[in-house]
């Protein structure tokens, strides 16, 4: 069990850590920068009410994700997000061909958006993104491959060449 300075300081490293991960992923569910921080701000207030207990620092980014992506879900369920106007976000200080990977990326449904970011923008593995999102390697495996066949046709290119993302 933390004690609160224990709990403080678990919190602080874990913000420093992980949390620009964390935004990128309630952003990959939520297309909205403020949304994705405010997900994010929630998950860290959960650490510090729930105070879990993380075997290793691998337990604890996975309970970190795993949260982020209820909590994103939980406000895509909301009536004031299902109501409202989505702002488009300004990606014009990434470079051309970068925003276009990444338009495409986020116009994907979320099926196949969601482990394309964890794959190849966070650099988990099929079993740890199967792990994470609940679901079989099998799955997620023809989830990735079916998203990439679909960034290959909206994005375009030759019929030998991989999709890098």
């Amino acid at each position: 069990m933390y004690n609160s300075y224990e709990l403080n300081e678990s919190v602080r490293r874990a913000l420093d850590q992980y949390s620009h991960s964390l935004i990128k992923i309630a952003f990959a569910y939520l297309k909205n920068i403020a949304d994705a921080e405010e997900v994010t701000q929630e998950v860290f207030l959960a650490y510090l009410q729930k105070h879990p207990i993380f075997n290793s620092s691998e337990h604890e980014k996975a309970w970190l994700i795993r949260t982020t992506i209820n909590k994103s879900k939980n406000m895509l369920k909301t009536g004031w997000f299902k109501s409202r106007n989505p702002v488009p976000e300004d990606l014009s200080y990434l470079p051309q061909e970068e925003n276009e990977v990444l338009q495409a990326v986020l116009a994907l449904d979320k099926k196949y958006r969601i482990p394309i970011h964890l794959h190849y923008y966070e650099g988990y593995s099929i079993q740890e993104i199967a792990a994470i999102l609940q679901a079989k390697p099998a799955t997620v495996g023809t989830w990735l491959a079916r998203g990439r066949f679909i960034l290959k046709e909206k994005i375009g290119g030759m019929a030998h060449e991989e999709i890098c993302l």
